[in-house]
């Protein structure tokens, strides 16, 4: 039996209603996570088409080239995900995941409608980009927030009494994530069926509608199976209200603030006036995205000292560097300062174990904290190759992939569908996997899951790379390479994605929980941001090329990956 981790009231107690051995107030959250992922990926699937179709015909697009479409590709991906970290504090602090959910599910439906105001005489380059802003902030505060509200119903695996207990207990959570993630495909299924058919047979705008009206339906859902939830997700403080008050109307005067300025910057792109191509500064947002996750770590685990420190150095480096290699860019110096910076975080972390060894020892909650960075790590080598399948496998199928079906040409969106009925297949084997290993103390620890789920994708692009030196516009592949390939990105995913999910509720610190689970996010943003970049580089690079090189740099960090795992999983205090 599970001890009972609802409140004692009758108001906020958990529905004793049970789905499929989960808590009822899953289905509400498996319903909400689906109809959002419904909007997403069926935008998505539209989303590098609909930019690089040309400008005049029969239904008309943005005309932009592959590296214009790819760079907006990777910064509207990563925005959707970076967002997730103020979205996660504004629920732990301001409003409580349940609000946050909602409040984010309203604003991507007006997104999504934004999109498709063409339809009704709006301009198209001003609606395009309003509307995928809109979209980055709902989601932002909806994606982590519906994830977190899936660990509230489930006790905490820390206060379990035994190791079996923590075993059986962690194994649920990995199931009940497994099931989860299984909703979010079925949306992804979805969207891009109904979304791409509208999208590219008959008007782009109708398919951003129907994404729209697929969040809409989402919301009612989750309106009604309220009741389900107790207290999961409800605002929970000891602080004063005024306080909280407070602090709510100093975040809404600097989220004001702060849309003005993204929106000024993302008007002086798209005009030309700061004098950078989109390429350009999308890749200094990676550089920065990646320079403040080092920074939010080192606070955490060292303090404000060495925090300020790799912030000279990184600012140091990146003048230094060009200015002793002459020839070399800016962009190529802060690529090598970077990395730099991140050896030195490493560097500073192993030294602290081995200088705290014998001792006092480090305290569990760093050991855990190491534990995501490096999680994080990999899971952004992991989505920046992964989200090729929405950036340059979707141009793949496009041009060069034979998708003629009985004299009938589908459209290129629908091989979107291959990998979430892939997951809908797999995801229940995968969670009575991990639960059944548990059971005889096999289950294979989260560090290794992890080096499975990378080398599953490098697995798949070399099948993908063998294809694309095949492939011509003349003379187009079959779709079975994509098929393959997505088989096995698959297998890689549901190692890694449901269970980098529940890890994060697993090692979180006390209090973290919503601002952990977002830097699980920012890992996805991160990875989508050069996924992007990766596809713009179609334009001076055949597809096997590209292909070859990702696969090679996914397999190196799997078998780094896999080889530091038993020291890894010494740092997550017993957690699996």
């Amino acid at each position: 039996m599970y001890p009972e981790s609802r409140p004692a009231t009758a108001a906020g107690a958990i529905s004793d209603a049970q789905w499929m051995g989960h808590p009822r107030g899953l289905a509400t959250l498996f319903f909400t996570e689906m109809w959002e992922r419904f909007s997403y990926y069926g935008m998505r699937a539209l989303l590098i088409l609909f930019m690089t179709a040309a400008v005049v015909g029969q239904n008309p697009g943005l005309g932009f080239d592959a590296g214009t479409a790819g760079a907006v590709y990777g910064l509207y991906t990563s925005m959707v995900y970076l967002l997730t970290l103020p979205g996660g504090w504004i629920a732990d602090n301001l409003w409580g995941q349940r609000r946050a959910v909602f409040v984010g599910g309203c604003i991507i439906a007006l997104g999504h409608f934004t999109l498709a105001a063409p339809m009704i005489g709006l301009p198209d380059k001003p609606s395009f980009f309003l509307g995928l802003l809109f979209i980055v902030l709902g989601t932002g505060l909806l994606k982590p927030n519906v994830s977190t509200m899936v660990g509230d119903l489930y006790p905490a695996v820390d206060d379990a009494e035994t190791e079996q207990q923590r075993e059986e207990w962690g194994a649920r959570r990995d199931a009940a994530f497994s099931l989860f993630y299984m909703g979010i495909n079925i949306g992804a299924v979805l969207g891009p069926f109904i979304c791409s058919t509208l999208g590219e047979k008959v008007n782009w705008h109708w398919g951003f509608s129907a994404a729209g009206f697929g969040m809409i339906l989402g919301l009612i859902q989750y309106k009604m199976g309220d009741k389900y939830l107790g207290a999961a997700g409800t605002f929970r403080t000891d602080e004063p209200a005024e306080v909280v008050q407070r602090r709510g109307r100093s975040f809404t005067l600097g989220a004001v603030v702060a849309a003005l300025v993204v929106a000024t910057i993302v008007w002086l792109l798209v005009s030309g006036a700061l004098g950078l191509s989109l390429e350009t500064f999308a890749t200094w947002v990676g550089y920065g995205i990646l320079l403040l996750s080092i920074l939010f770590f080192a606070y955490l685990i060292f303090g404000v000292g060495l925090a300020a420190g790799l912030t000279l150095i990184f600012v140091a480096l990146s003048a230094l560097i060009p200015s002793m290699r002459p020839g070399m860019t800016a962009v190529a110096g802060g690529q090598w300062a970077i990395l730099m910076t991140l050896g030195l975080f490493v560097l500073a972390c192993v030294f602290l174990l081995i200088a705290k060894h014998g001792s006092e020892g480090v305290s569990i909650e760093k050991q855990r904290l190491m534990v995501i960075f490096w999680l994080f790590l990999l899971a952004a080598i992991f989505w920046s190759g992964f989200e090729q399948a929405g950036s340059s496998l979707n141009l793949f199928a496009r041009d060069l992939t034979n998708r003629t079906v009985f004299g009938w040409e589908m459209p290129a969106g629908w091989l979107q569908n291959v990998n979430p009925f892939f997951i809908i297949v797999l995801a229940p084997v995968f969670g009575w996997l991990w639960t059944w290993l548990a059971h005889r103390d096999k289950n294979p620890s989260i560090p290794l899951k992890f080096a499975l789920g990378l080398i599953g994708l490098s697995a798949g692009f070399f099948v993908i790379m063998w294809g694309a030196a095949n492939a011509t516009p003349e003379s187009p592949v079959s779709m079975g390479w994509l098929v393959a390939t997505y088989f096995l990105f698959t297998c890689g995913e549901l190692a890694l994605s449901p269970v980098g999910l529940s890890s994060m509720t697993k090692l979180a610190p006390p209090g973290r929980l919503g601002q952990m689970m977002g830097v699980w996010f920012i890992a996805a943003a991160l990875g989508n941001l050069f996924a992007g970049l990766v596809a713009g580089r179609l334009e001076t690079l055949p597809a096997s090329a590209l292909y070859f090189n990702v696969a090679v740099f996914v397999g190196v960090a799997g078998i780094v990956a896999l080889l530091l795992s038993p020291l890894v999983k010494r740092l997550t205090g017993g957690i699996r």
